[in-house]
C-alpha cells in the first residue's frame, strides 16, 4: 500500500503542467492566509470592538453570503472564459483591491465599505479555487486525480495554514500591533497575488487549462443574462443525472453547517472564555488551532487515497462523519483548550478527507463542458452552508461560547448524516454496480 501510495504521489508530481498549476494556487493560497489574517486580527481581536456571538456571524454572512448567491453565474465564466485569464485577472484584481483594504484597516475604517471591498477579494478567490480545480483533469491523468486533488487540496490548505502563522509571526516582531501592524501585513498581499497570476500567464497557454468547447456568447447584457440560466439549468440537470457527485455535495454541505456551529464556539471559547481580558496572546493561541488543523489535512490527504481504493469514496465518507459525531462529545464537552486541539484535529481530518472525495466525484462524474458550473454549485453551497451553521448557532450560542446543549445537538447531526450518506451511497453504488469504488477503479488499474 505504501509503494502504490507513493507511486501515485510521484505520478501526479512527475507532470510538469500539474506542478505549474499546483505552483499557481500556493502561492495564491499562502498569501489567502497573510491577508486573510491581517482581517481577522483588525476585526475580532481588536480590544477596542465587541465580538459577539451575532457580530462574528453577520460577519460571516456578509463576506460569505452575497458571493455564495452569484456563485453559480459565477462558475458559468468557468466553462464560458479561458481558465488560465480567469487565473490571471482574479489575482490582478485582488491585488489591486488589496491597496484599499489595507488603508481602511490602518485608517480603522471598517464599515460597509471595508466589508463590500473584502467581499470581492474572497469572491474572487473563491472563483480562482474553483476553476482552479475544474482545470486539474486537463494537466493529470483520470487514474491520478484522486491523488492529484489529495495533494492540491492538502499543499493548498498547509500553504494557508502557513500564511496565518507567518502573519502571527510578523506582528510583534516586524509589525506593531494594532490598526498599523495589520495594514501594514495586508500590504504584503499584493506581491503574492501577482506572483501567482504572473505564474499561470506564464506556465500555461490560453486554452491549456479548458474549457475544451466554449458556449458562444450572445449579443448584449439580456441575450448573456439569458445565456447564463439556461446554462446553469442544463447544469443543475447534469447534476441531477450524476447522483454520485450529488449525494456526495450534500453530505458535505450538512458538514459545513455543523462546522460553522463549532467554529462559531470556537472562536467565543478562545476570545471570550480562555483569553480573559488579555486579547493579545489569542492569535499566538489560535496558532497552535491552526497547527492542528493543518496537521489534520496532512493526515486526510495521506489516507484518504489509499483507503478510498480500498473501500470505496462512499464507506470513507461516512466513516469519518461517523468518527467527528463520537469524538465531539468526548474531546468537546469538557471545554479544554488542549482537548479542543484534538477535536480540531479530527474534524479537519473528515473535512478534507470528504472534500477530497468530494472533488474527485465531480470530476470524475460530470462532463467537462458543465464542470466549472458544477464545481461553482459545490463552492457556494460549501460557504452557504457554513454561514447558515454561524448563524443559526448565533440565536443560541453565548457570548463565551460554552453550551453543552450545541455541541450534542452537532454531534446528532453528524451521526444523522452518517447515516443518511451511508443508505443513500451505499444505494447508489449499488445501482451502479461499483460497489463504492467507483474512485479507485481506474488507479487500481493502473497500478496493477
Amino acid at each position: 500500500m505504501v509503494v502504490r501510495r507513493s507511486r501515485n504521489l510521484h505520478a501526479a508530481l512527475a507532470v510538469p503542467a500539474f506542478r505549474r498549476l499546483l505552483a499557481v494556487r500556493l502561492s495564491g493560497q499562502f498569501t489567502d492566509g497573510v491577508f486573510q489574517a491581517a482581517l481577522a486580527g483588525s476585526v475580532l481581536f481588536n480590544p477596542d470592538r465587541q465580538a459577539t456571538p451575532t457580530a462574528i456571524a453577520l460577519a460571516a454572512a456578509v463576506l460569505v453570503l452575497p458571493y455564495s448567491l452569484v456563485g453559480p453565474f459565477a462558475g458559468v465564466l468557468l466553462d464560458r472564459w479561458s481558465r488560465r485569464s480567469v487565473t490571471v485577472w482574479t489575482n490582478t484584481l485582488r491585488a489591486a483591491l488589496a491597496l484599499p483594504i489595507a488603508a481602511m484597516v490602518f485608517l480603522g475604517s471598517e464599515g460597509g465599505l471595508f466589508f463590500a471591498t473584502t467581499l470581492v477579494v474572497i469572491g474572487l478567490g473563491r472563483l480562482l479555487l474553483s476553476g482552479l480545480s475544474a482545470a486539474t483533469p486537463h494537466v493529470v491523468s483520470d487514474e491520478r486525480l484522486v491523488t492529484a486533488n489529495a495533494v492540491a487540496g492538502t499543499t493548498g490548505s498547509t500553504a494557508y495554514s502557513l500564511g496565518l502563522g507567518v502573519a502571527l509571526l510578523l506582528l510583534g516582531s516586524v509589525f506593531p500591533a494594532g490598526d498599523t501592524g495589520y495594514a501594514g501585513i495586508a500590504l504584503l498581499a499584493p506581491v503574492g497575488y501577482l506572483a501567482s497570476a504572473a505564474l499561470a500567464r506564464f506556465s500555461f497557454t490560453r486554452a491549456q487549462l479548458g474549457p475544451d468547447q466554449v458556449a458562444p456568447h450572445r449579443a448584449g447584457v439580456v441575450g448573456e443574462a439569458v445565456a447564463v440560466v439556461r446554462d446553469m439549468a442544463d447544469g443543475l440537470r447534469h447534476l441531477r443525472r450524476a447522483r454520485g457527485a450529488a449525494y456526495a455535495m450534500a453530505a458535505q454541505a450538512g458538514f459545513r453547517v455543523l462546522f460553522g456551529v463549532l467554529a462559531l464556539a470556537m472562536l467565543l471559547l478562545y476570545r471570550n472564555d480562555f483569553a480573559g481580558d488579555d486579547l493579545d496572546g489569542v492569535p499566538t493561541q489560535l496558532g497552535l488551532v491552526f497547527a492542528a488543523g493543518a496537521l489534520g489535512v496532512l493526515a486526510a490527504a495521506a489516507l484518504t487515497p489509499p483507503v478510498t481504493r480500498r473501500i470505496g469514496g462512499w464507506r470513507w465518507v461516512t466513516g469519518l462523519l461517523a468518527a467527528v459525531a463520537v469524538t465531539l462529545p468526548v474531546f468537546g464537552l469538557p471545554f479544554h483548550p488542549l482537548l479542543l486541539v484534538v477535536l480540531v484535529w479530527v474534524v479537519n481530518v473528515a473535512g478534507h478527507g470528504i472534500k477530497i472525495v468530494v472533488d474527485t466525484t465531480v470530476q470524475r462524474e460530470c462532463a467537462d463542458a458543465v464542470r466549472g458550473r458544477v464545481f461553482a454549485v459545490n463552492d457556494t453551497t460549501f460557504n452557504l452552508a457554513y454561514v447558515l451553521g454561524m448563524v443559526l448557532a448565533s440565536r443560541f450560542i453565548p457570548d463565551d461560547g460554552r453550551s453543552p446543549t450545541l455541541l450534542g445537538v452537532a454531534a446528532v447531526g453528524y451521526g444523522c448524516l452518517a447515516v443518511g450518506y451511508a443508505v443513500a451511497g451505499g444505494r447508489w453504488a449499488r445501482e451502479t454496480g461499483n460497489g463504492g469504488a467507483h474512485l479507485a477503479a481506474a488507479m487500481t488499474s493502473v497500478e496493477r
